[in-house]
């Protein structure tokens, strides 16, 4: 586990704000943040592994059924982290329009992750790759070829090519990871208070070729549906924690 003298200074923005349609019944009167992972809510193993890899600071952007993530989490200090909160409010932001609401407890640079994602990788490693990419975004990507999910990103080693979530083509032999980075001064264009898709903003980045891209070579868990809430449950329940 990271001590103090090991922790970031950035902090993660992590997007948990959406419906959970694909794992209702389970999210009819339960956000999926505390959706159960082998006896824990998934956010508190999400948490955990951004502890153990330095992260320090945490900002959940919330909108179906926030109140219940605020009152199980509180400030984080019980999960030695600081943790504020940002609310999309009475109309869904998108996951664009959630960060944009959310920079004023963001700072100048941060990270991004989804909040279905469970993400064993090396925090340090895409934080350096980011600050030394000379653009203001950087996207990890993992070798998929349409194993786990479509692959959606062609990459050239260093730099997102192509990225879409709607089309394909053969050159796209990678998936978004779901980790990524960014400067503060990406968000500055787009209007506040409206609905927009991260995908629209990743992808105008790409044709801008400000995209940066770092392969991680551990494979990405995720919840956001019902087959791979099954698959992360085995894992920790066969072994009582993660390994990769």
């Amino acid at each position: 586990m990271a001590d103090s003298r090991d922790a970031l200074d950035l902090p993660v923005a992590i997007l948990a704000g959406g419906l959970a349609t694909r794992l209702l019944p389970l999210t009819e009167n339960l956000p999926k943040s505390l959706v159960d992972v082998a006896g824990k809510p998934f956010l508190e193993r999400q948490l955990t592994l951004l502890r153990n890899e330095g992260v320090r600071r945490v900002v959940l952007c919330l909108g179906h059924l926030a109140s219940q993530v605020q009152s199980r989490f509180g400030d984080g200090a019980a999960f030695g982290l600081h943790i504020t909160y940002s609310i999309d409010g009475p109309s869904p932001l998108g996951t664009g329009g959630a960060i944009l609401k959310a920079l004023p407890n963001l700072g100048s640079e941060f990270l991004v992750t989804y909040g279905d994602s469970y993400l064993p990788v090396n925090f340090r490693q895409v934080v350096a790759a980011f600050r030394t990419s000379a653009r203001p975004a950087l996207m990890t990507v993992y070798r998929n070829r349409d194993r786990f999910d479509k692959s959606n990103v062609s990459f050239n080693e260093s730099e997102i090519l192509e990225y879409s979530k709607n089309s394909r083509s053969g050159r796209m032999q990678h998936i978004d990871y779901g980790l990524m980075a960014f400067h503060a001064s990406v968000f500055q264009r787009y209007p506040e208070d409206r609905k927009i898709d991260l995908a629209d903003i990743l992808t105008d980045l790409v044709h801008a070729r400000k995209l940066a891209g770092l392969e991680v070579g551990q494979r990405f868990y995720e919840i956001g549906s019902l087959e791979g809430l099954a698959e992360l449950n085995r894992i920790f329940n066969d072994s009582n924690s993660f390994t990769p």
